[in-house]
């Protein structure tokens, strides 16, 4: 039987604009539950929680406190596990969000147990390593005389991978959630993780960062697979890159590493088919058949992919969604890419985050009203509303809108099981279609441009396109699309 990940949708939460729960302008793990007959009348497979850890905030989850514990601006680990249950009485899994990478510098093991940091005495760099912010990746502390790295900011200082000791603790700490019901991790900057010990060696990338160790990086993922093998069904997603040494089938060993990779080229890419197709290609050819990816066009990182690739116009945002969900393997829609929600643009006053990600992450758009839906009519929330004429309300029972048709195709993903795991061929098109076959008897084609075209070969019957009056049209040799239309026709 095939494990329930394969070819699954997962939807991607950051609690803190999905839903208020209790009216003070910040999403919790309590409006999660609220929202789930939602999700499930979406029918999505998993949720994936951006970090639901204690957080100092310097960047929002990612800078972790307490590995085994809720933020209070969240909930609490009764919260978490009530989410857990009611998500699993709607057929629903939870994922949760690790960082393996760097703790805060608020973490208690700061203090406590400072040779799991990686340290260097003295002030001066010890090479040309650096950071998020393209300053050098070390920092010195005054109170011991030494300095520590950090891939990210000063308040993240990364941890040493060459400790067992560490090792050990993510070992329990994966065993504590897996306990409590957890599905899998989504892992964060998964083939990053152990950094080299040579402080020698040339920085790694095009942004100079510290260069990972990467067979002690594929050790770490054995033990993690380890783990998860012993509680069953568990699904380890890592957060990977195609220029990564070894390519991505690398990552899954002899099938004792991760189960799914998660590339991140097509959520920084633009919507050309030339372009896609490259994409897709190399990491369909990274993989050799060894195992698939998580495929995601928005994320809590970039910007919102109807503004990225449709500029505001819904035949691509329509478009665009049929293409995703057309992809072999794993997708993940992040919230609000099923309405076609746009980034919002924040003034900086409300600015919340250094790396300017905030119009990406602002309130999930439920209604039309004061407050969207998401809190409380009178409750200014944490980042601004967006254009809330895009919303989940305004769209639920009109069968020809954006949030319709994405329902629709996830559950033609399970009709047509060949469009979420059959093999990927690249079909020759007219320039600007994107075409590819799926498996043996499956077609998606997705005009990506501003003028009308025609594909030839086509044969069979439109199972759902972009404009609905086409669903179950019959294609005898040749296919017509509209500028921007956007099809699946099967035998």
């Amino acid at each position: 039987m095939a494990p329930w990940w394969e070819g699954a949708v997962l939807y991607q939460i950051y609690p803190r604009s999905f839903q208020d729960s209790n009216g003070d302008g910040i999403g919790d793990l309590a409006g999660i539950v609220r929202r789930l007959d939602h999700l499930a009348w979406l029918g999505v497979d998993a949720l994936w929680l951006n970090p639901t850890y204690p957080s100092a905030d310097a960047d929002w989850g990612y800078d972790v406190v307490d590995y085994t514990d809720v933020h209070p601006d969240l909930g609490t680990l009764t919260d978490l596990d009530r989410l857990i249950a009611e998500a699993s009485a709607r057929g629903i899994r939870i994922l949760l969000d690790l960082v393996p990478g760097h703790t805060s510098d608020r973490h208690p093991w700061f203090r406590t147990r400072r040779d799991w940091y990686t340290w260097v005495a003295g002030a001066e760099s010890p090479n040309d390593w650096l950071c998020g912010s393209a300053a050098s990746a070390w920092t010195h502390d005054p109170t011991c005389g030494r300095s520590y790295l950090h891939t990210f900011r000063p308040e993240q200082p990364d941890l040493n991978w060459w400790s067992e000791e560490v090792r050990e603790e993510f070992d329990r700490i994966l065993a504590y959630w897996f306990a409590r019901g957890v599905a899998g991790f989504r892992i964060d900057a998964a083939a990053r993780v152990v950094k080299s010990r040579d402080l020698a060696a040339p920085a790694a990338g095009p942004w100079l960062r510290p260069p990972p160790d990467l067979a002690e990086v594929h050790a770490v993922l054995r033990r993690w697979r380890n783990v998860a093998e012993r509680y069953g069904d568990r699904l380890l997603l890592g957060q990977t890159w195609i220029e990564d040494a070894g390519g991505l089938s690398a990552f899954f060993g002899e099938n004792d590493e991760l189960h799914i990779v998660h590339p991140f080229a097509l959520s920084v890419s633009q919507l050309y088919a030339l372009v896609l197709h490259e994409i897709v290609g190399s990491v369909e050819a990274s993989l050799q058949g060894r195992g698939s990816a998580a495929w995601q066009a928005s994320s809590h990182d970039v910007i919102r992919f109807p503004t990225r690739w449709g500029a505001g116009d819904e035949r691509r945002t329509r478009a665009a969604l049929m293409l995703l969900l057309g992809l072999r393997g794993t997708v993940i829609l992040y919230y609000g890419d099923e309405i076609g929600m746009s980034q919002t643009n924040v003034p900086a006053r409300r600015a919340r985050d250094h790396w300017g990600r905030d119009g990406c992450r602002t309130p999930m758009q439920w209604a039309d009203v004061p407050g969207g839906g998401f809190t409380d009519p009178d409750v200014e929330p944490w980042l601004p509303l967006g254009d809330l004429r895009v919303n989940v309300e305004s769209q639920r029972d009109d069968p020809a809108s954006t949030l319709s048709l994405c329902r629709d195709l996830i559950a033609l993903r399970r009709q047509l099981p060949e469009l979420a795991t059959g093999c990927y061929e690249p079909i020759k098109a007219p320039p600007g279609v994107w075409a590819c076959r799926r498996g043996e008897r499956v077609v998606v084609v997705a005009n990506l441009s501003g003028a009308a075209t025609r594909l030839t070969g086509v044969e069979g019957t439109v199972r759902l396109a972009t404009e609905r009056a086409r669903d179950g049209e019959i294609v005898k040799g040749a296919l017509r699309l509209e500028p921007w239309e956007a099809v699946v026709v099967a035998d």
